[in-house]
Formats: structure tokens, C-alpha cells, sequence
């Protein structure tokens, strides 16, 4: 700022920060704070055991704490294997860590065996995380909609593309003009955990059903039996998961003794637009927003009946909701026509128990959160994959799902408040790439965080939480 006094300017003087001198011969310092939840929840060991198999000799580093290791460091924002040194150079943290050839080597020999003995040994370790997040408190959070709760669990199923620009094994061009990979996800609405993916090459159809089965049968594994029987599960899709097979699987699994329901997205075709323009407009309801207020320019009808449902499951309903386009909204010639956007899905959401065509409509407008989980699970491995080999990427993408998982098991044990339900990139600046002192004394080594830290008492008490956790039998 200038100060003009009888002609003359004067320059405010600026506070100048502290000239501070930098040397790179510290020691003891450490900018990684909770890791130790993977052994804590028995992933590691349950990983040790899964590749026992790639460790004839029992020598050198064991693979399970390899795929830990990687698994922490993309939980920690690394996207290459060569950021496993962030992890090495602190060895009195993490201990002996792999080195980068090493790691690579590892991923080379996870075959198709290897891959389905560490989504086992993942799954194991959540029936552990689910069961100590049990006594810490009211368990697994419920997922809300409309100011409710829903009962029991959500599965978001969703495809995603992921650009290459290198000739990767499998990558092709996309739908969108693009080339890579197009992997189909399930994630947990409830805590954000990744259940299961399928990495497809960029060319693969966004609504294959065999696909769509797969990745939901992988993520119903992945839920403990005490969940995945006797609890409701609501199977959320977009239009990609509409199709007759798909949907009679999710009702065929009931036969097994999983209360499985869907809603999902069914695309405008002529005779859904007949019947939206003969539906009375007395039989058009108000739009709920997530928070149970009335959505404004928004309106529900069930057109269940209207519409011929022959080959879909007994019961199957349609609903569609029509609202003002908002500005840059991408609207259909029927939509341009009548001066609305449209949306229809499909649910076999009895309407007894609650399911009226509004809060069903709301619910299934809770799937868009799905959205929100990819783009945070692209910054946490899958978002780049790092060979030219399918079976390494695949490999990748499943240690990205136990990452997700991580970060999902700290806010579910070890955070409250905001940090709760914060994503990895806050929860990365606040917490895990604190820097701390690694100090030694009375035959104990403890871990100085700045007193001048914001978020200091919530790392403390994390800490002290995952101390406190009840370790796995063995």
C-alpha cells in the first residue's frame, strides 16, 4: 500500500518472513503417521500368507509387507512405484522396505491365483476393521438420504475411464474419443470403501452385464457373512447396470440368503416418452432435495404400469423425475421439447415400508456420489497405471482398493468431526504428511508432533485410538 503525503508516495513496509537456512542432513524426522493400521486391522498378515506362494525360500523381503508397503504409499498420495522411497528412507517407521526393482518383481508374479488370494486376504482384514469399528463405537455409519438414515449397506457400482498414452496391454480407445482403460468399480456408499474392480480394456462396453455380475459378486465377498446375510443391500447403478440378466441376478441372489434390492437407471426410450406425456400433471409430486427439503422447479411420478416391464423381475417399478435444466445442462431433443430434463430408473423397492416414489427417487440420486469416490480413488493408484503388462496393472488396481480402504478404516477407527468423513487429500495435508521427531529415551521411542500443529489433538487421539484397538487372534 501507498501513502501519498503533500506530493511525496511513502511505501508501506511489508512483514518479511524469517530467512530460514535448509540442510538435507536432518535426522529422526518422519512425515508419515498411520500406517501401522494395516498390520493393526491384519492386512499385513493376511497379505504375508496370501502370497506365501511367491517366498519359496523364505528369504529376502516378505511379499506381504511389499504389497502393504504399496498399499500404505498410495494411501499416502504416491502414483509410482518409485515412491516407495518416501517409505524407505524412514526406516525407523516402517522398518526394512522393499527396493523398487524388488517391488516391481512382486507385481510381475501376481497371477490370476495370487490376485484372488489378496482380495480374499482384504476381505479378512475388513471383517476385522468392521468388527473393531463395532466396539469402538456404533459401527459402520449408515447411509443417508432424504435426512434419514437407509437400512443397511449401499453398493455403488460405475465405470470409469482412465487415459493412457502409452501402448499399454489392453488399453484402447474409449467411447469418448480417448484411449486407456474403461475399469468397472463397486464402492461402499456407507464409508467410502472400495469393494471390488474390474480393470477392463478402454473399448469395453459401459453396460456389459457379465461384467457388472462379477464386480458385484467380488464385492458381496468382501462384506463379512454377518453383514452380507440378514442385512438389506441396496445395488445402485447407473443406465449401464439396467439390463434384464443383471437385475435378475441381484434378484436371484435373495435364494442365497442376500436381501439385495437395485435401483438403477433405465434410459428414455420412445416409450418412456409417451409415457411422461401422458402422465396427468396432478400425478407429478414435489422432488426432495438429500436433506429432505422440498427440491425447487423439481417433481416426481411413478409411471410404473405405463411402461411394458416384460423379462424384468416381479415387482420392478419405474419412476422419473423432471426439473428446470440448469444452466450448461446437457439436454436430449425430447428434453429440449418439452422444456424439462428427465431422469428414469428402475427399483423393486416395494412401496410398502416406505418406498415412496419421492424418497426413492432421492436415494437414487445419492448414487452421483459415486462419482465423488472415483475421482478421490484416481488420486489414490488408480488414476495412473504404472506397466505395460495387464496383469501388473490389475495387480495395481487391487492394491489401489486396499488403499481406498485404509483411508476409509482411519476415518471410521481413529477420526472424528470434520476428518471423519474428509477426503484423502485433506486428510493428507493434515495428518499424514505432518512432519514429526522420532525421539529415543527411557527404552521408548516416541513420536514429537509440533506443538504449534492445527490439527495435533486429532492426530494424538488418533493415535492413541489405534493403540487402543483389539488385534486379530495370531
Amino acid at each position: 500500500m501507498s501513502v501519498q503525503a503533500e506530493g511525496t508516495f511513502y511505501v508501506q513496509a511489508i512483514g518479511l518472513r524469517p530467512k530460514v537456512q535448509v540442510s538435507a542432513d536432518g535426522s529422526g524426522v518422519v512425515g508419515h503417521v498411520l500406517a501401522d493400521l494395516a498390520d493393526a486391522t491384519g492386512l499385513t498378515a493376511a497379505y504375508s500368507a496370501a502370497l506365501r506362494p511367491l517366498r519359496p525360500r523364505g528369504t529376502g523381503h516378505d511379499p506381504g509387507r511389499i504389497a502393504t508397503d504399496l498399499a500404505v504409499m498410495l494411501a499416502d498420495g504416491g502414483e509410482a512405484i518409485a515412491d516407495l522411497a518416501v517409505l524407505r528412507d524412514q526406516a525407523a517407521v516402517f522398518g526394512p522396505v522393499a527396493s523398487t526393482p524388488t517391488a516391481w518383481r512382486l507385481l510381475a508374479d501376481v497371477d490370476e491365483t495370487a490376485l484372488a488370494s489378496l482380495a480374499s486376504a482384504r476381505a479378512q482384514a475388513r471383517e476385522v476393521a468392521w468388527l473393531q469399528a463395532a466396539e469402538h463405537g456404533e459401527g459402520i455409519p449408515a447411509a443417508r438420504t432424504a435426512g434419514r438414515m437407509l437400512p443397511g449397506l449401499v453398493l455403488d457400482l460405475d465405470a470409469t475411464l482412465v487415459t493412457c498414452h502409452s501402448e499399454k496391454a489392453q488399453a484402447a480407445p474409449t467411447y469418448k474419443g480417448g484411449f486407456g482403460f474403461h475399469p468397472l468399480l463397486c464402492f461402499l456408499a456407507n464409508t467410502g470403501e472400495a469393494l471390488s474392480g474390474r480393470l477392463r480394456p478402454g473399448n469395453a462396453g459401459a453396460n456389459t452385464t457379465a461384467d457388472h455380475i462379477a464386480v458385484l459378486d467380488q464385492a458381496l465377498a468382501q462384506i463379512p457373512d454377518a453383514h452380507r446375510h440378514g442385512t438389506d443391500i441396496l445395488v445402485r447403478t447407473d443406465s449401464a447396470g439396467s439390463a434384464k440378466a443383471f437385475l435378475a441376478h441381484v434378484r436371484d441372489l435373495r435364494k442365497r440368503g442376500i436381501r439385495t434390492c437395485f435401483s438403477v437407471g433405465y434410459a428414455i426410450t420412445e416409450p418412456v416418452r409417451r409415457a411422461i406425456r401422458a402422465m396427468p400433471d396432478r400425478l407429478w409430486h414435489p422432488a426432495l432435495d438429500q436433506d429432505g427439503t422440498l427440491r425447487a422447479g423439481a417433481e416426481v411420478a411413478e409411471l410404473t404400469g405405463m411402461i411394458d416391464l416384460d423379462g424384468y423381475p416381479n415387482g420392478t417399478r419405474v419412476i422419473v423425475r423432471r426439473e428446470r435444466p440448469h444452466p450448461g445442462a446437457q439436454l436430449s431433443l425430447f428434453d429440449q421439447d418439452e422444456g424439462r430434463r428427465h431422469q428414469v430408473f428402475l427399483t423393486d423397492t416395494p412401496y410398502s415400508g416406505g418406498g415412496s416414489a419421492q424418497f426413492l427417487e432421492v436415494r437414487h440420486r445419492g448414487h452421483a456420489t459415486v462419482e465423488d469416490h472415483i475421482r478421490c480413488g484416481k488420486t489414490t493408484g488408480f488414476g495412473r497405471f504404472p506397466s505395460r503388462d495387464f496383469h501388473v496393472n490389475s495387480a495395481w488396481l487391487e492394491l489401489s482398493l486396499a488403499a481406498i480402504d485404509l483411508l476409509a478404516w482411519t476415518r471410521v477407527l481413529l477420526l472424528d468431526g470434520e476428518l471423519a468423513s474428509a477426503e484423502p487429500k485433506k486428510l493428507r495435508y493434515r495428518l499424514l504428511h505432518v512432519a514429526a521427531r522420532l525421539t529415543r529415551g527411557g527404552r521408548r521411542l516416541r513420536l514429537r508432533i509440533s506443538a504449534t500443529w492445527p490439527w495435533r489433538n486429532e492426530l494424538v487421539t488418533a493415535f492413541h485410538r489405534l493403540a487402543a484397538l483389539p488385534r486379530p487372534a495370531g
